[in-house]
């Protein structure tokens, strides 16, 4: 298959883009690292009159630390540099264990952080992550710019706030709290294939080692990543025993998420892996947060 006809363009600054992108509106794509959009234009998914190719703004890739202790992550950052970043795995190691999750190393060698973001697809885990960890997302366009929390950015399938004039530029992560753990556990059906489940976890320990926060968000279980907040509040305030996180992870799996069922699982199967992967993943979290893991 090929794509249909369309005007291309390679700015080579962030003003230049978002110029074009002010311009076409509707009918012009970011193009960033590609692995999502090509695919779908080949095939005739999508099929935009306009491309905004963002590969040569060099402005875009970086990985860094703020003076607050935040890490920023430039849009056009490349999965496999995020990988092998020592500062993301000082920073962020919720996100630097998250990235071999993420498709192939082929995949990865193109893909882009941002773009990832940007794509909302529900089965990224990248999207789930975001909001498990606060993160917030920098969007630009001409004459203004807003941060997006990532809780507030994800609105439904394939589908986010980002406006047809604006940017993703940057992500931003702010610090974890002292005694916290986190983990992210998914299970697909060969390796490399989207989850059919996932569920990424952070637990903070009060000084007694009670549950002082939990967070559990999941990927393909609905049109977006799913936040447990029933579970959540109930493990808040309580020893993280078996017993506990057990009931947790079922009450998770039972009222927290609504999956549908498809060609890859059931719904019933997909609550079944939901339970049995929150354990596993408040466990793991828990082991971290105890300084165990």
């Amino acid at each position: 298959m090929k794509p249909a006809p369309f005007e291309y363009f390679a700015p080579p600054t962030i003003d230049e883009a978002m110029a074009y992108l002010s311009e076409y509106g509707y009918d012009a794509k970011v193009l960033a690292g590609g692995q999502s959009l090509i695919p779908m234009m080949n095939f005739r998914l999508a099929q935009p009159s306009v491309i905004v190719d963002i590969n040569n703004i060099d402005a875009l890739s970086y990985i860094r630390t703020n003076e607050d202790g935040a890490l920023s992550i430039g849009a056009m950052s490349r999965h496999n540099q995020v990988e092998r970043s020592s500062l993301v795995a000082e920073r962020a190691g919720l996100i630097y264990e998250t990235m071999p999750h993420i498709a192939t190393v082929q995949v990865r060698s193109r893909g882009t952080f941002g773009g990832s973001i940007a794509h909302a697809d529900p089965s990224a885990e990248l999207a789930a992550v975001s909001v498990a960890l606060e993160g917030s997302f920098l969007l630009r366009k001409q004459g203004g710019a807003r941060w997006v929390p990532a809780s507030e950015f994800f609105v439904g399938l394939f589908t986010s706030v980002l406006e047809p004039d604006e940017l993703l530029v940057e992500v931003r992560f702010p610090p974890l709290s002292n005694h916290t753990g986190y983990a992210l556990v998914e299970i697909a059906r060969r390796p490399h294939d989207f989850a059919l489940v996932g569920v990424a976890a952070l637990v903070t320990l009060d000084q007694h080692d009670r549950c002082k926060e939990a967070r559990l968000v999941f990927l393909s279980v609905g049109d977006g990543p799913v936040e447990a907040l029933q579970a959540a509040e109930l493990l808040r305030g309580q020893e993280l025993t078996p017993e506990s996180m057990r009931a947790a992870s079922e009450t998770a799996a039972k009222s927290d998420i609504d999956p549908g069922s498809d060609i890859h699982a059931s719904a019933d199967y997909r609550r079944h892996l939901a339970g049995v992967l929150s354990y596993r993943a408040l466990e793991k979290a828990h082991l971290r947060a105890r300084g165990d893991g």
